[in-house]
């Protein structure tokens, strides 16, 4: 029992040095799209998920294995009124932390990465907060990083894994590590719902009058355990919600740098120069 005991205590000092490694950034990270965190506060409603291209060593190989921008989500629940956030500056997101677990954290946290919202389309407002207060309810939940070889994939930023496998390769293990890596919690939000993100479509032809045929489609769920960021963004029942464009872009206001009078449209404008 004792060495049981104490082999569990090292598998534990293990993940979590694993876990403190991935998770750190790597260089040479460059966003070509960032958004204004007040932009993002503007657009962004209950139940909006907000996809990241993060920059951390795990960041790489998810987005290799899942061949996707992105690596990490969270769930947009705003101000939302409880205890369990008076401790976070609003707008809140919830997400999953590798180390910290089910955590709460402010837009600006994401401010120098590139993001995406995805937006659940027709959520009534009782759904809506049952899906927030689902994951409220989950802050503070940690994940048992002893599962070794959960963590150990991730130690590669491009691993040697054919296409076709690439994404099996995330379920491979299916212990805590993947759940807090994967999207495992806001997809089980969503799901307490019935909202579908990708679900198993079944199609059944019936024959109707004259030879007509109607196609009926039956939706099952997929297992929570197995969705990516990237199913947000190319579910068909998400809508993809851009700030700029949201904030009343009009590309005839933009100023060129080629343009000859670039320069000179911003001085026109100065004090003792004829408007």
């Amino acid at each position: 029992m004792a060495g049981q005991s104490l082999t569990q205590r090292a598998l534990g000092v293990l993940g979590r040095a694993l876990a403190h490694y991935i998770s750190q950034p790597v260089h040479g990270y460059e966003p070509f799209a960032i958004t204004d965190p007040a932009k993002l506060a503007a657009v962004l409603k209950p139940a909006d998920v907000l996809l990241v291209e993060g920059n951390h060593r795990i960041s790489t190989a998810i987005k290799y294995l899942t061949q996707s921008t992105w690596s990490h989500a969270a769930m947009y629940v705003g101000d939302f009124q409880c205890t369990e956030l008076d401790r976070v500056a609003a707008p809140v997101l919830i997400e999953v932390d590798l180390k910290g677990g089910v955590i709460a954290v402010p837009i600006r946290k994401y401010a120098r990465l590139n993001t995406r919202i995805c937006r659940p389309v027709g959520l009534s407002v009782e759904d809506c907060e049952r899906v927030c207060r689902y994951i409220i309810d989950r802050l503070g939940n940690t994940y048992d990083l002893r599962n070794i070889i959960d963590l150990a994939r991730y130690l590669l930023p491009v691993p040697p894994v054919p296409v076709r496998w690439r994404r099996r390769m995330l379920a491979l293990g299916s212990g805590d590590p993947t759940r807090a890596i994967c999207s495992t919690l806001i997809a089980q939000a969503l799901q307490s719902v019935r909202y579908p993100i990708l679900p198993h479509i079944e199609r059944h032809e019936d024959a109707g009058i004259h030879a007509d045929y109607k196609v009926r489609e039956i939706l099952h769920i997929r297992h929570y355990s197995l969705f990516a960021p990237r199913d947000f963004d190319i579910s068909p029942f998400f809508r993809v919600i851009k700030p700029e464009v949201e904030d009343g872009f009009d590309y005839r206001n933009l100023v060129w740098a080629d343009r000859p009078d670039a320069v000179d449209e911003g001085d026109e404008q100065a004090p003792g120069n004829p408007g």
